[in-house]
């Protein structure tokens, strides 16, 4: 569950919506793992009653159980501001020194118990709800936890670090209570005999593509020999598309007949609900990132309704060069936006500013109105993409929004003039889909995932060239060519559909048995 800790999109999303699923399949009993990236958590309870620690009292099992909650955020040992800083690292250092240890020795770390009796608030809204509808609470607060107190990234260090001296030492997991560990990405450790390990294997970007990932060489070195001693261990792969796997054997072969694809599930909350844009401009205005500080060169007209006084006291309406008419329920007219939509991290692998400037070209080439409003969090190396849209963002014509609702972003999917996947590279890409799912119209850019999850749902371009990615887009919104854009509605609903829970999480339960029954691959 280390991922569903993070953001909303991604891999975070997708740790959530696989706990909530494995949790709906009868005859599997799911638990979740706890650990931080770099926090050292605070033992919970422990795994079976032993001679010393005997049966806990009420009041202690919840102190620890607390302790854990806190680890999450700050030390669980109180100490002085001041020593708050030198007391973690000095942590992190011990913690890293007893882990070699605890390997040379033949040690193995203990996952201690976490209750969620008193603490499904905790659970619900550090782990879930980001993702999750309200809907949901009680299966997955419901379900029972693990804690592993050593950081993954402890993990990781560990092994880098021994590597050097000739061997490379993970820390050995006692997960002697599993028949199962699935883990989210390439994981930094070895599982108990009876165990076997499953990897949630996302995409190999960091090996085939390391020059746009974030601290290169950590993260290229950690997915690497991670990855390689899953490989080397035994351990299975649930890829997240069948691209997504060729990547995976053609690094290593020898995976080939432990590999499967099981695509990603789209969370529930998103359909084609019947909604007028009556509310998007709203959403646009009430979503836009706060750490961003924008000087508007004109007073932001954005939600002014024709003939209601804009915020700098004039009768101007937002724009009416730019308005499309909305009818809401009660029939009066009110202003809407027309609109491209990308939902992604703003990151350099993402190619907002190939898009960015396909944009530009359609506003002076027929496009004059059209919008872009984009939604995500910042990612690495951000700000030279936000230096672009600076002039933009002052004149309230691009927006960049955040922390967006999935009810708030199924309308934003929905009267998107389209939403634009221009990625380099992915191992699934969920915004397609999801806007497909809520009746949008996709324009991805010519790479073999979107291919593999997108089909004949999508219109198509080099992610390299911003005339042909306009190309593709002026193919969509045309308003004298409708037919392309409806045919790839309908297109969208009949491929997003297979990526609904209903269709995935049987394919799960048929893995999982294989596992059982030994039919799939060697050990």
């Amino acid at each position: 569950m280390r991922p569903a800790l993070d953001g909303h999109a991604g891999i975070p999303q997708e740790a959530r919506l696989l706990f909530r699923g494995l949790s709906l399949i009868d005859d599997v009993t799911v638990e979740g793992l706890i650990q931080s990236s770099g926090r050292i958590l605070a033992e919970g309870l422990p795994s079976k009653p032993g001679f010393f620690s005997g049966e806990l009292s009420e009041d202690k099992r919840i102190n620890r159980l607390s302790r854990v909650v806190i680890s999450l955020q700050q030390s669980p040992n109180p100490r002085p501001k001041f020593f708050e800083k030198i007391g973690e690292n000095l942590d992190y250092a011990a913690a890293a020194t007893k882990l070699i240890t605890s390997n040379l020795l033949g040690g193995h770390q203990q996952l201690s118990r976490f209750e969620t009796t008193h603490f499904r608030d905790f659970i619900w809204r550090a782990l879930f709800a980001k993702t999750l509808p309200f809907e949901d609470f009680e299966v997955v607060t419901m379900a029972n936890f693990r804690v592993a107190s050593i950081p993954w990234t402890v993990m990781q260090t560990c092994a880098l670090a021994t590597k050097k001296f000739g061997v490379a030492l993970y820390p050995k997991l006692n997960t002697s209570d599993f028949d199962v560990m699935v883990t989210e990405t390439p994981y930094p450790g070895t599982v108990s005999p009876n165990t076997k390990l499953v990897v949630r294997y996302h995409d190999a970007i960091p090996l085939l593509m390391p020059h746009t990932i974030s601290d290169k060489a950590y993260h290229q070195a950690s997915h690497y020999n991670a990855l390689r001693k899953n490989v080397e261990s035994g351990a299975y792969f649930a890829c997240v598309s069948d691209a997504t796997r060729r990547d995976l054997i053609s690094i290593f072969p020898q995976a080939e007949a432990r590999a499967v694809t099981i695509h990603n599930m789209i969370s529930h909350h998103y359909f084609d609900e019947d909604s007028t844009s009556v509310r998007v401009p709203e959403i646009i205005r009430t979503r836009q990132n706060a750490s961003i500080e924008i000087k508007h060169t004109s007073a932001p007209k954005l939600l002014a309704k024709k003939g209601q006084q804009s915020t700098n006291g004039s009768d101007q309406d937002i724009g009416s060069e730019t308005k499309m008419a909305a009818v809401s329920d009660d029939g009066a007219e009110s202003i809407s936006l027309d609109y491209l939509l990308i939902v992604s991290t703003i990151e350099p692998r993402k190619n907002h500013l190939t898009l960015l400037s396909a944009w530009e070209q359609m506003r002076t080439e027929g496009f004059p109105k059209l919008k872009l409003v984009i939604v995500g969090m910042l990612g690495w190396d951000h700000a030279p993409i936000v230096k672009k849209f600076r002039p933009w963002l002052e004149r309230d014509e691009l927006f960049m929004l955040e922390d967006v609702p999935a009810p708030e972003l199924r309308l934003l999917y929905k009267h998107a003039r389209a939403t634009v996947c221009p990625s380099f590279g992915e191992g699934f890409d969920f915004s397609g889909v999801e806007a497909m799912r809520c009746g949008g119209a996709v324009a991805a850019s010519d790479i073999a995932v979107h291919h593999d999850v997108y089909g004949n749902a999508a219109e198509y371009f080099t992610p390299y060239s911003a005339p042909d990615i306009a190309a593709a887009i002026v193919r969509i919104v045309d308003p004298a060519a409708p037919a392309r854009r409806a045919e790839l509605v309908r297109n969208g609903a009949i491929v997003s559909a297979q990526y609904m829970p209903e269709k995935i999480l049987p394919q799960w339960q048929k893995f999982l048995t294989s596992l059982k029954t030994g039919e799939l691959g060697n050990n």
